[in-house]
């Protein structure tokens, strides 16, 4: 801050009043934040849940990491404030005309108390491309997963204890300045918060039911279905309560054009097995890229899914998901999801190599403590 001193004809006295005032005001001010540091990295045990009942829903962790970008393109440096109701313009770009994104990510507690986190880096870059699709800046690389690791670490005591569930951190972008006509917003802010969680689905890892959709699409060709942003997601949210309220976990959507091509669930992609092939929907623009990995990538029709052996989705917050059945019109088929199955096997590896039960060879997780 600037303070300017409105006359020149002020005694020595004065002047060294205000320099002492000065002083300490900033000795105070460097004692809070020491203060403030301590308190953000305590190193309480846990959190007061039940971790044996962990579900999906919001929990919020202690404290939220903030960074905002000016005009002109640029993010100041970021910090942590405890978690709570940020203050938007009525005419922010992201409440009238949804700008922005966001990504999803997971802390992992080892069983020596480690805690490790699953490859913010790619997360970092998904959100750079879906930032350039809806003409927003965003954070670096480095950015990113500097306010990843930061939040993580001032929430570890809600990371789960090992294999009782995780600490899922959502990274969200949005354009917070005001705009009244249609276009981009002048600033914008990246804020990072936190939660513990169990498993997506109710089923946990029992088998899924899933209803194939035909009077909804979820994306089209040219649209934003290739990118995470938070205008993919409101409109999935009838055809899913419909499907729930039949007894379904959840909806699998066709391609907008033919209906005739799988494409993804309402919040995960989808993989095929049939002998030894495992196939899943090319990512063409209307796919949000997993960062699972994939294997081929091709047009799946609705006919081979039916005619699979097995059936699974993956995706950070369903993590790796069986599916029991899917109904296609008046058709419901079943499939393999016992201990040798494609989808338990991998299943076992990549929650392995996440919590350290398994070596990570490829340099996927990073311990933050």
């Amino acid at each position: 801050m600037i303070k300017t001193v409105s006359s020149l004809l002020k005694s020595h006295v004065h002047i060294r009043t205000l320099q002492t005032f000065s002083k300490y005001n900033a000795q105070a001010a460097s004692a809070l934040r020491e203060e403030r540091k301590k308190h953000v990295y305590q190193d309480d045990a846990y959190a007061d849940m039940d971790w044996d009942n962990l579900g999906y829903a919001l929990n919020p962790a202690d404290y939220m990491y903030v960074m905002k970008c000016s005009k002109d393109g640029e993010f100041t440096e970021g910090e942590l404030t405890p978690f709570g109701n940020i203050q938007l313009s009525p005419s922010a770009g992201v409440l009238n005309y949804g700008q922005a994104i966001y990504e999803g990510t997971k802390a992992y507690r080892k069983e020596n108390g480690k805690v490790l986190l699953f490859r913010p880096d790619h997360n970092a870059v998904r959100m750079q491309l879906g930032a350039e699709r809806m003409l927003m800046p965003s954070p670096s690389v480095d950015q990113f997963v500097d306010a990843v690791k930061q939040t993580a670490f001032a929430n570890k005591r809600w990371v789960p204890p090992s294999g009782k569930g995780s600490l899922y951190i959502r990274p969200l972008l949005m354009g917070t300045g005001p705009v009244l006509g249609l276009g981009p917003a002048p600033e914008y802010a990246f804020i990072v918060y936190a939660s513990p969680v169990g498993n997506y689905f109710k089923e946990g890892t029992a088998g899924l039911n899933l209803y194939v959709e035909e009077e909804y699409s979820r994306a089209a060709p040219g649209g934003s279905g290739g990118v995470k942003s938070i205008t993919n997601y409101a409109p999935v949210l009838k055809a899913l309560s419909r499907a729930k309220s039949l007894g379904f976990s959840d909806v699998l959507y066709l391609d907008s054009v033919k209906k005739k091509y799988l494409e993804e669930a309402s919040a995960c992609n989808v993989f095929v097995v049939k002998g030894r092939t495992i196939s899943t929907p090319a990512t063409n623009g209307t796919i949000l890229e997993g960062l699972l990995g994939r294997v081929v990538e091709k047009a799946v029709h609705v006919d081979e899914v039916m005619d699979a052996d097995e059936v699974f989705c993956t995706g950070t917050a369903v993590g790796v998901a069986p599916v029991g059945t899917i109904t296609y019109q008046d058709r419901r088929v079943e499939y393999e999801t016992g201990d040798e199955s494609v989808c338990h096997k991998l299943r076992s590896v990549l929650v392995g190599i996440q919590t350290g039960l398994v070596e990570d060879t490829k340099g996927w997780v990073t311990c933050i403590n």
